[in-house]
């Protein structure tokens, strides 16, 4: 465990079909997501560009030990699939549902309530998200559902908190 971290749990079950699973260091097929042009647009801006395997490594390598990194899982056949990541600390939660099968269907809000009741078992008093392009208002609509408001905002970007 990286020095300063929280004890992170292995499993949050979010309910019978969803859950959040600790990263593992097992990502190659986190590849394709990051292959997706759209998705890296959402993810590091309008000069985004895809992932290859060494970028993916560097990238989940710095998640990991910044904060709680997870994979989100969605029971399929009666199994735990990987459809997206989430890292979740006090200064920041970027989340990607990387399976587009499964992008508008409360997966996100879901996993999102659950990291709130995971900043309250760590008594943070308040929580952040660093930065949503504005042009991801699905990504604003999202956190602002919740109750997350705009803190600060670029030309580019919006940052939210959260008062738990």
């Amino acid at each position: 465990m990286p020095m300063g971290k929280f004890y992170q749990p292995e499993i949050i079950n979010i309910n019978t079909e969803l859950r959040l699973r600790e990263f593992d260091n097992k990502y190659t097929f986190a590849l394709d997501w990051y292959q997706d042009e759209a998705t890296v647009k959402l993810v590091d801006g309008l000069d985004g560009n895809r992932y290859d395997l060494d970028k993916l490594k560097r990238m989940y390598e710095y998640l990991n030990n910044i904060g709680e990194l997870y994979f989100i899982e969605i029971l399929e056949n009666d199994e735990f699939i990987p459809i997206g990541d989430v890292t979740f600390w006090k200064e920041d939660m970027p989340i990607v549902i990387g399976d587009k099968r499964y992008r508008g269907k409360g997966i996100g809000k879901k996993v999102i309530e659950a990291l709130i009741e995971r900043a309250k078992e760590l008594d943070y008093k308040e929580i952040k998200v660093r930065e949503i392009y504005t042009y991801n208002v699905a990504s604003q609509k999202l956190f602002e559902s919740i109750g997350f408001e705009k803190s600060e905002n670029t030309a580019n970007s919006f940052s939210y908190r959260l008062i738990i």
